[in-house]
């Protein structure tokens, strides 16, 4: 299933149109909150997405994608009339997989999206995420959550914690730590070890 918000009737019932007689299953959306609706019932393979659209832009769209654990792995293709070497890398660097400038033919659009697709099925399958009863971690956005609640870390104090969720059946350490998060030995009087575990404890209640 691929996903398509757009505003204009014109270029959304068009792309539907082809995806759907090119072998693919397309849905397309006027409103982001539609969007919304669809996405909270199924989780599409990809998602076409325009920039200027009513209610939330589609950079914001893509920023709440890629910060939710269920949707940060669907491929997403902004298509927007905004072609400026300025907007393509703010989206890209925003997580977009691919951009297209409108007015852009069919056939280049089938392309780009077979070939985000091929992308995603070959993305090797690593865990970013991590749990320990209420404790949740998520490595690649660098996301700490206690029964749902974010919690703010340093960078070290992630790394910490992030060695500790990562080896839970192991026990880990202090020269470990030393080595793995700050990368050198430290003497023996250091406390910043102990520092970082009673900050993390503080934070983590």
């Amino acid at each position: 299933m691929i996903y398509l918000v757009e505003d204009d009737a014109s270029i959304r019932e068009l792309v539907v149109y082809a995806l759907n007689n090119s072998g693919f299953q397309a849905v397309g959306f006027d409103t982001p909150s539609a969007f919304w609706q669809a996405l909270a019932k199924q989780t599409p393979e990809l998602i076409l997405l325009d920039i200027m659209l009513p209610e939330e832009d589609g950079l914001q769209i893509l920023k709440s994608l890629r910060s939710t654990p269920s949707t940060v792995y669907i491929p997403v293709i902004m298509l927007t009339a905004k072609e400026t070497e300025y907007d393509k890398v703010t989206g890209l660097d925003a997580g977009a997989d691919d951009y297209i400038a409108k007015p852009f033919g069919i056939m280049e659009l089938m392309a780009r999206i077979r070939a985000a697709l091929r992308h995603s099925v070959t993305l090797p399958q690593v865990t970013h995420e991590h749990t320990f009863g209420p404790l949740y971690l998520n490595s690649m956005r660098h996301h700490v959550a206690v029964n749902g609640r974010e919690v703010v870390l340093t960078l070290k104090e992630f790394q910490v914690l992030e060695l500790l969720m990562t080896h839970q059946d192991a026990v880990v350490t202090r020269e470990q730590l030393l080595g793995t998060v700050w990368g050198y030995e430290l003497d023996g009087a250091s406390r910043t070890v102990d520092v970082h575990i009673r900050t993390l404890r503080q934070k983590l209640e």
